[in-house]
């Protein structure tokens, strides 16, 4: 979904660099979730199942366009 990739890459122009390695590694399991279940988590409809990935999920939705 292009909707997604926008987001994702949002996260990578403003935050990746200066996240810590434990939250690189919380990005790359988000990034392999079915395209379905992130678009519902990304967009507030559900919220991850794991605490990690909807903290970060949380963070990348708050980051400015």
């Amino acid at each position: 979904m292009q909707e997604l990739d926008v987001l994702m890459l949002r996260y990578l122009d403003q935050r990746y660099v200066a996240a810590s390695e434990a939250e690189r590694a919380v990005f790359l399991r988000l990034l392999d979730t079915e395209d379905d279940k992130l678009w519902h988590w990304c967009m507030g409809h559900e919220a991850a199942p794991d605490a990690e990935l909807d903290a970060l999920v949380q963070r990348i939705r708050q980051l400015p366009a």
